[in-house]
């Protein structure tokens, strides 16, 4: 189930940016995206989260989703630039760090509530 939401939410999220910011095809960026997906929740969440805090898991995946793009997008010879990247990496970051929260069953707006 998690996993599902991660690829619904990357794939959704960096096609559209991928698709709109450069000249990336959709089966391109969609590929490019699940790829990032997959590897961001194996190393990411089962590995470096359980390990971690969500912060530095959180970094590690935003840097993840910046390496690859950055790998990705020269070897397909796409017309994205570093600050497309950066913000790419910025918007998978912020999703990661509520993903992490999710996984780990910390609920943020309930510890709040209590903590009131």
């Amino acid at each position: 189930m998690k996993l599902l939401v991660k690829l619904l939410v990357h794939g959704v999220m960096i096609t559209a940016l991928l698709v709109s910011l450069t000249d990336a095809s959709f089966i391109g960026a969609l590929l490019t995206a699940v790829g990032i997906a997959i590897i961001a929740y194996l190393v990411g969440d089962l590995y470096i989260l359980p390990r971690t805090s969500n912060m530095i898991a959180t970094i590690a995946d935003a840097g993840l989703v910046f390496v690859m793009l950055w790998i990705i997008g020269a070897a397909a010879n796409w017309t994205i630039d570093f600050s497309e990247i950066l913000l790419l990496a910025v918007l998978a970051g912020a999703f990661e760090y509520f993903f992490h929260s999710w996984i780990r069953g910390e609920h943020l707006l309930n510890k709040k509530q209590r903590a009131s």
